[in-house]
């Protein structure tokens, strides 16, 4: 066995481990020392940090300071750009609490190297340009899967949210016509709201009840959605404070406008379905078709030509 299949073996079972630390992540009932321990419990009153360190789990004293050392390599070798784009698409994605920045570089240098590995071994016996390419590919593709993964989940985010928003805006509107005011209406949309909206909303309360302008509030719930109806309310909400127009009138007409958007996008939707049949009917159903009904009438002409030997 070549030195070169060692290594990529030794990669590809060098993964595994850091691969389910980055995705399970550690159990929180490991990541506690016993009380009576630190506090020093024993019996000469000093700290026993034996104890302590070996009450961790066995993921926390191998495998978790092996990938906080990657995570740190990973930082230093990422230029800045891509962890500032890394950083944009998690916030796109509602910064899952399992997915910080470091369990991501970890998951794209993990699934990287694993992904090597196993291109390797898988077509080590057939070095061709088209080997170097599918091998080449598959690193790549293991690589940014943890982007796509990102991509992924924030474009369902969007459409989420931009489901949720005419509903939300109904409530809103209500709660100002009752006489609450437009902040006091956005709290209680969202806490009576479920759904990315609904944290966002929360989230946005929060940074102006510790001191943050309403209107840049706002806008910062404009960029961590990036859903561009929601940017077109807060656009509108912010001019009607600049201009002093009713936050009520501001409220419904969005609304009404929301909910013909989302009438309109249904439509757009179905509209498209007749197109997008197309292809599998041409690609699958119609060939079959031809089959079954060309197919006794094509036997029966070569019979006729040829005799009974001459089937095609």
């Amino acid at each position: 066995m070549s030195i070169t299949v060692i290594l990529a073996a030794a990669a590809v079972a060098a993964s595994i481990p850091l691969l389910w630390w980055s995705v399970a992540g550690t159990r929180t009932g490991a990541r506690t020392v016993d009380r009576s321990v630190l506090m020093g419990g024993g019996s000469g009153g000093t700290v026993d940090l034996r104890t302590a360190v070996l009450q961790r789990s066995a993921t926390e004293r191998t495998v978790k300071p092996l990938a906080g050392a990657l995570a740190r390599l990973a930082r230093r070798l990422t230029p800045v750009g891509w962890i500032e784009s890394l950083d944009r698409r998690i916030t796109l994605a509602g910064r899952p609490a399992a997915w910080p920045m470091d369990r991501v570089l970890i998951a794209k240098v993990v699934l990287g190297l694993a992904a090597f590995g196993v291109g390797f071994l898988a077509f080590s016996g057939n070095r061709t340009l088209t080997w170097l390419l599918v091998w080449g590919g598959m690193t790549a593709l293991g690589y940014f899967a943890p982007d796509l993964l990102l991509y992924s989940r924030g474009k369902e985010r969007q459409e989420f949210i931009t489901k949720a928003l005419p509903d939300t805006l109904d409530q809103m509107s209500i709660s100002v016509e009752a006489g609450l005011g437009f902040e006091s209406a956005m709290a209680r949309a969202g806490k009576s709201g479920a759904g990315p909206l609904a944290a966002e909303l929360v989230r946005t309360m929060q940074e102006i009840q510790i001191g943050v302008p309403r209107t840049k509030a706002l806008r910062n719930l404009a960029d961590r959605t990036e859903s561009p109806d929601l940017r077109h309310f807060v656009l509108a909400v912010v001019q009607a404070e600049s201009y002093g127009i009713p936050v009520a009138d501001v409220l419904r007409t969005q609304a009404a406008e929301q909910r013909v958007k989302r009438r309109q996008r249904a439509e757009e939707h179905a509209m498209k379905i007749p197109v997008k049949i197309i292809f599998p009917l041409i690609l699958c159903i119609l060939p079959t078709l031809f089959i079954v009904i060309l197919g006794p009438a094509v036997i029966q002409i070569s019979r006729t030509l040829f005799g009974e030997g001459g089937a095609l």
